[in-house]
């Protein structure tokens, strides 16, 4: 069983006081370290086997855990990698031992990626492993239904509290109105109302029981503030080259209207985003520095009082993959780590995501250039979060009850039926769907061959079926940097030497083309010529083929348009919904079978 928490009779450890009463008892005891470490919020990786990853340790990311708890005094920790659920259970509970052991004892909060569907990026999701697999986002706005989202996020709340995961570092919100931006898939797509419906099921869903932050919840860091999609020219502002945020089209508030409904829904955390406004009236430094964006317009205007995090990594140069990464410092690269931190806390977020230098903020209290009370601020909100998730009451988790929770056989088979209901049918030409006769000769190309098996006789020469499937990905340009690399970004088209086979194939046979659209494809020769065309986004190859053979019913409907020229992408305005002139198929298309 999980050890108990030590008690040494200081009034913040009485449950019986109400939190405001035990965050200013705990802030009174607190040294300046002590504050200063509660505003980073790092990764942390551990060993499969459930380990902390120690100084000196290998493994993809080095990592000091004890330092970073017991040294530098933090106790926010993005967990990066996966393991079992005993394993995530057990590595949970020795980070927690390690954090009752310093001074204080204050409770460590894990937060998380998303863990639930099929993405395996270290920047941005993880695959689901031992979780239940479910849709990505697009897929769940695909199917429109505010209780599906609901019951998603009641489910995941559920596995991640079984392996104390306790932040959830999503939704993301951002409306999906450039085409070749490469985080589509994290969003509901571009329409702002059906998102605004589904962030309050999703962020209600996470605080479970009362729609209340609670000891039953699962807070959510809603992303990103105030709206991520207007890159120029689509690129990923986690990189130097794609750092500005435009506005042609004029519909700045457009894309705050989410946000506003989250902030309703009580979502407890905001993360500013990366990118750097040009062209506005907003100081031209990215939004985790702008002042006028997180105080004058998120706090302010709009109310919020919960949490600001910042994206990972505003503050130093970093080594990923051994290559060297700058800070995403956007519009103050010039200025010292000091003095972006300085103004990043002047701009008034509470905690610097992704950096672990506590130090530098200890000597801007010392040098005057920060007042202590500011810190302050920021240490109540991130304490009372603490006293609210019921961690200094109960931090520990049950590894036995975690390999019971997650993956349980009720959570997989609500994913799994969240699959099919997601896809989207968009061609059926002649009636080809659903497929008959019963089991054709079937030939398979990027669908596993033992699944088809279940379908069809399975053939090795196109020539010899009676019908092909045929799995694709959304086309996407290869970029140099091996981080970028992850984060598919550019053309939407396939090189005519990639669609080349795929055509000689559509004119070999009738063949069905399920494609993965992780961004809106730009697909026209295809549509025209495949005998049936289904969307997914995020689904396995027997929810694909159960929808092709009339086994289940495909619900989705187009959460994005997807357009019919690069052309037609490239004179689109990146802040407008549905923009792109003549689409290949509109938002909202999809075919009843």
């Amino acid at each position: 069983m999980p050890p108990a928490r030590r008690n040494d009779g200081h009034p913040y450890q009485d449950p019986s006081r109400t939190v405001d009463e035990r965050v200013a008892d705990l802030l009174g005891r607190m040294t300046l370290e002590e504050k200063a470490g509660l505003l980073f919020h790092t990764m942390l990786p551990l060993h499969p086997d459930g380990r902390p990853v120690e100084a000196g340790d290998e493994g993809l990311v080095p990592a000091d855990t004890s330092g970073a708890i017991r040294t530098k005094l933090m106790s926010h920790f993005n967990l990066f990698g996966t393991a079992g659920p005993r394993q995530l259970a057990e590595w949970h509970n020795a980070v927690q031992e390690l954090a009752a052991g310093t001074r204080l004892g204050i409770p460590v909060t894990v937060s998380t990626d998303p863990r639930h569907s099929f993405t395996a990026n270290i920047g941005a999701s993880m695959n689901a492993g031992a979780f239940s697999a479910w849709p990505e986002p697009t897929g769940l706005a695909a199917v429109r239904d505010p209780e599906l989202v609901h019951r998603f996020a009641d489910i995941a709340r559920r596995e991640y509290m079984a392996v104390g995961l306790r932040v959830a570092l999503h939704p993301q919100i951002d409306l999906a109105t450039e085409p070749r931006w490469s985080r589509q898939a994290g969003t509901f797509g571009a329409d702002a109302t059906l998102t605004s419906e589904l962030v309050q099921a999703y962020v209600r869903g996470f605080q479970g029981r009362g729609d209340t932050l609670g000891p039953h919840s699962v807070a959510t860091m809603v992303k990103h503030f105030p709206g991520g999609g207007p890159q120029k020219d689509g690129e990923y502002p986690h990189f130097a080259h794609g750092k500005e945020q435009i506005y042609p089209g004029g519909m700045r508030e457009h894309h705050l209207q989410p946000f506003e409904a989250a902030i309703a829904a009580g979502a407890s955390q905001i993360m500013p985003y990366y990118g750097q406004p040009v062209g506005t009236d907003w100081e031209e430094v990215g939004f985790g520095f702008n002042h006028g964006v997180v105080t004058g317009l998120l706090r302010e205007r709009l109310g919020f009082e919960g949490i600001v995090c910042t994206d990972w990594g505003l503050l130093t140069d970093q080594e990923i993959f051994g290559e060297l990464h700058q800070a995403r410092a956007w519009g103050i690269e010039h200025l010292t780590v000091a003095a972006r931190a300085a103004k990043a806390i002047d701009a008034g977020a509470d905690q610097f995501g992704g950096e672990a230098c506590p130090e530098v903020v200890v000597e801007l209290v010392r040098s005057g250039r920060i007042g202590e009370e500011r810190l302050d601020v920021s240490v109540r909100r991130l304490l009372r979060e603490k006293f609210l998730l019921g961690l200094f009451d109960n931090p520990y988790v049950d590894p036995d009850l975690a390999e019971e929770i997650v993956g349980d056989s009720e959570f997989r088979a609500a994913g799994e039926a969240a699959q099919r209901r997601s896809l989207t049918v968009l061609v059926n030409r002649d009636r080809t769907l659903p497929v008959t006769p019963e089991r054709p000769k079937l030939y398979a190309e990027g669908v596993d061959a033992t699944v088809a098996a279940r379908y069809g006789d399975v053939v090795g020469d196109p020539a010899d079926a009676d019908l092909a499937v045929l799995r694709l990905h959304t086309p996407y340009e290869q970029r140099d940097n091996r981080f970028e690399s992850l984060f598919h970004s550019g053309r939407l088209d396939f090189t005519e030497d990639e669609l080349g086979p795929v055509l000689r194939l559509l004119d070999t046979v009738p063949t069905v083309v399920f494609l993965n659209l992780e961004r809106p494809a730009v697909v026209p020769e295809i549509a025209e010529r495949a005998a049936a065309l289904i969307a997914d986004y995020g689904a396995d190859d027997a929810a694909l083929l159960d929808v092709a053979f009339g086994r289940a019913r495909a619900e989705g409907r187009l959460p994005f348009e997807m357009p019919r020229s690069m052309a037609a992408v490239e004179s689109s305005r990146p802040d407008v919904p549905h923009d792109t002139d003549d689409p290949l198929f509109p938002y909202g298309a999809g075919l009843d079978l």
